[in-house]
This record gives structure tokens, sequence and C-alpha cells, in this order.
């Protein structure tokens, strides 16, 4: 997301009470900050896209590098990690510069792609969301029907990203810079008939589509898997009683772990689109001096999901966390084991009770006797990281 991410919002919205009237002329810049306190803000919002891009450049590195982490799951996080990493990169750093003190440093190209991302990006990150929390939905309730393949699951990111391109076009389309008084402003200029409709339409349709929208279908989703999966009534995993709690158990960490991925996404964004709605039906807030220290920490907020993603996978998910650890082996206080590097190489096995024969060398399982070269045929295969 944006300073410019809703037409006029922190521009003409926004923009209004940082100095641009009704009639596009600029006024004296009432919001430059003080070096203090631009540098005080600069450290903090350094932070957050430093962790973030580190953290989902790792999450790529991960999944990409490792042949056992390709799976559609994972192939989902690598979309969700990329779109976090240039919203971290094209967002947080450009917008931060232009709300410091409401000047646009740079060309009119600039300003459409500033406008044009932001939509792109956060419509990418949550229908990414919505499409694991489907891709779940179908390995748990429905696990006999035929699973999504390497190359559907690419078309299908493929045709997020172009849905999120046409649905940011008119912030592209329309934005444009105003020049006055030796300083410009990046906003989106929506026609003078009717634009005030055109622009509350465009920034309700948006809201419903990239945030309430998504986070209900998510809801709805991961409730059914709840149910099922803490019921222990999962379909077709009965006939091996110990692949069958392996299975549970495995499920049950990345549905927590996606899970709490949303629920991040959810809370961080919501003061955000608080403030533009309120700012719809009360424009005077953009004009209190105030209002920028409100949004510099509402958009940080905004800003930080990105950095949480990669900080649940470590926390919640063996398997990246063992990942994290090999990507930063090099450092003193990082202590990478052999099981470590196994968890990503070889796929998560689990094996019934043997019982040793010393009479024969041979292991029995559940009373059948083996050889201790068939003992690789007792073992079960997880799809899930």
């Amino acid at each position: 997301m944006s300073t410019l991410f809703f037409s006029k919002s922190i521009n003409a919205s926004h923009g209004e009470s940082l100095g641009v009237d009704d009639n596009n002329e600029t006024s004296e810049n009432l919001f430059a900050q003080p070096g203090w306190q631009v540098a005080l803000w600069a450290i903090i919002y350094s932070s957050i896209v430093i962790v973030s891009v580190v953290g989902n450049v790792t999450v790529i590195w991960i999944i990409l590098a490792h042949k056992r982490m390709r799976t559609v799951t994972n192939y989902f996080i690598v979309n969700l990690a990329f779109s976090d990493v240039f919203m971290a990169i094209f967002n947080t750093i450009f917008n931060f510069i232009y709300a410091s003190h409401n000047v646009w440093y740079f060309d009119k190209g600039f300003c459409r792609f500033h406008n044009f991302f932001p939509v792109t990006a956060m419509f990418v990150s949550i229908y990414t969301m919505t499409a694991v929390a489907a891709d779940r939905y179908m390995a748990i309730i429905h696990p006999f029907k035929l699973r999504l393949s390497a190359v559907n699951t690419k078309i299908i990111i493929g045709i997020i990203w172009l849905v999120a391109f046409g649905l940011a076009f008119p912030q592209y389309f329309y934005a444009d810079i105003i020049d006055g008084k030796g300083r410009k402003i990046c906003l989106v200029d929506w026609p003078e008939e009717n634009g005030a409709k055109h622009q509350l339409v465009y920034h309700i349709t948006v809201i419903v589509l990239i945030y309430l929208l998504p986070l209900l279908l998510m809801f709805v989703t991961y409730t059914i898997i709840g149910i099922t999966l803490w019921g222990n009534r999962v379909p077709g995993e009965e006939s091996n009683i110990s692949n069958y709690h392996h299975q549970i158990k495995v499920k049950k960490k990345i549905v927590k772990t996606m899970i709490m991925v949303v629920v991040v996404f959810a809370i961080s964004w919501l003061p955000f689109h608080l403030y533009f709605i309120l700012g719809q039906f009360r424009e005077d807030i953009y004009k209190q001096k105030y209002i920028q220290q409100v949004y510099l920490a509402i958009f940080l907020l905004a800003m930080s999901s990105a950095m949480f993603n990669p900080i649940i996978y470590c926390c919640l998910n063996d398997t990246f966390r063992s990942g994290f650890k090999v990507a930063f082996q090099w450092c003193p206080c990082i202590n990478v084991t052999e099981e470590d590097k196994l968890k990503l190489s070889h796929p998560t096995m689990t094996l019934p009770k043997v019982h040793r024969n010393p009479r024969n060398n041979s292991i029995s399982s559940e009373g059948k006797h083996i050889s201790c070269t068939e003992k690789i045929s007792l073992t079960f295969t997880s799809s899930l990281p």
C-alpha cells in the first residue's frame, strides 16, 4: 500500500491537508518536520524495510533452493514473499520520503507507478493467502480429489497478478503531478465531473475486494478446516494410525501458521482502511497538523505485515526454522545440526513401530516380517513442510 493508495487520500484527501486546495493550487507546506523527527522515523522505517527484505528473500531461497520445499502451498508463499519484498522496496521507502514533507521528488512516470503498485501488491498478497486457504481446504476436506499441479499453481498466480493490474489501472491512469510554489505533489486526479463520486465508489470497491471479501472467505474456510482437524475427522487417513496422527499434527501446524499470517495482515491493515474511510466523511481531519504523525504510525503498522510473515514462518514451522538457521549459519550464535540440513533436503519420514528379530536379523511391523533393505518401504512422505 502507499501514501497514494486511495486516489486523493494522502494526496488530495490528505493532500488537501498538506497544501493542495480544491483548485489544485499549492500553499505553504505546513507539514515539514524537523530534522530529528525525520531521522527518528527514518530509523524505524529502515528497520522495517531491512527485516522485511532480508526475511522474505530468505523465505524465497529456502523454498526455491530446496526441491523438498517446492509444494503447492510453498509456491503461493513464494508469491506472497515476492509481493512483500516489492512492497517494502517500492512502497515503504518512497512513501516515507513523500510523507515526511509532502514533497514529490520524482517524475510523473514514477508517480503513476507509485499509485499503481500499492493496489497491485495488496491484492496479490491477500489473494495469495486466499489461494493458500483454498489449497488447504481441498487437501484436508477433499483429500481424494485431484490436487493442483505446479503448472496450474503458476497459472493461478499469474491470474492473481493480472486481475491485480486491472484493479489498480485507474490509479495509474489518473495519476498526475501538481506543481506549485517550488514543490510537487503526486496525486490521483479523478475527472472533475462526478469525480468525488467516482473516487468514493472506487475506494469502497477496492476495500471490499482487497480486504473484506477475502478475509470473509478465509474466515469461513479456516473455520471449516479447524472444525475438521481439531475434531479429528479428517477423511482418508484412518488406515494407518501412526501416519494418521502424524498427518493431523503436520496439517495443524501449517494451518496455524497461515491463520496467524492472515490475522496479522488483517490487524496491520485495519487502521489504514479505517483512516481513509473516516476521511471520506470527515475530510477536515486531514487538515489537522497532528494527522501527519498519525498517518506515519498507521502506515508503519500496515507495512510491518511484510516483516512479520517470515518471523511467523520461523517461529511456527520447524522446517522453515531449520532453513533460517542454515541461511544464517555464518552467525556465531546460530548452531546448525545435520537434522536441520536433512529437513530441507529429505521429505519428512515416519516409521511404524518395528521390532527386530535377533534370529534372522529382520524387522517386523504389525506382525509382518521384512528385511532391513525393505525398511524404506515403510516410510511415509508428507507433502507439507
